[in-house]
């Protein structure tokens, strides 16, 4: 199996959207937040998908995830990212951040919602706790959640 990242094309919409949609239960049953759901035809524009760069994953020429977000001179933020659900624990979302990592020549910020497993992930890629917030759930502000900043900073030399 060979993971490869490009940039997101057009022709990828309805891949991402199939993608997210799926994913974004897991992320928000383990929230305890299913009710939340909104799929992203609803909520790309007001999120902000598209203001910043996004990659998808490829696994044998099929779409299998994406990952969106600002690279700055001095690092980054991940705002989006997201793998295909049947394809879970095959280095893909891996492959995604490593690629984020690798562009954004500092340190990178994300947030994680308390109860996603995902967030275990992250920290196995050396992603750190550096706040844990409670507010309104983005895409869908009638809720409230808490999320929790995990940040990865380059090893220093």
């Amino acid at each position: 199996m060979t993971v490869s990242i490009r940039p997101y094309d057009s022709a990828d919409w309805d891949d991402i959207q199939r993608i997210h949609d799926a994913a974004r239960l897991d992320e928000l049953r383990g929230a305890g937040l299913l009710d939340a759901y909104l799929d992203l035809a609803a909520t790309y524009e007001n999120e902000g998908l598209f203001d910043d760069e996004v990659w998808v994953a490829e696994t044998d020429g099929a779409v299998t995830g994406f990952i969106a977000g600002s690279v700055g001179p001095d690092g980054g933020e991940i705002t989006w990212i997201y793998v295909d659900p049947g394809q879970y624990r095959r280095g893909i979302g891996r492959a995604l951040v490593e690629h984020f990592v690798a562009r954004s020549g500092g340190r990178v910020e994300l947030e994680v919602l308390d109860g996603n497993a995902a967030r275990n992930f992250y920290e196995a890629l050396g992603f750190v706790l550096e706040s844990t917030t409670t507010g309104k759930l983005a895409g869908n502000e009638m809720f409230t959640a808490t999320g929790h900043t995990l940040v990865w900073t380059p090893p220093q030399l």
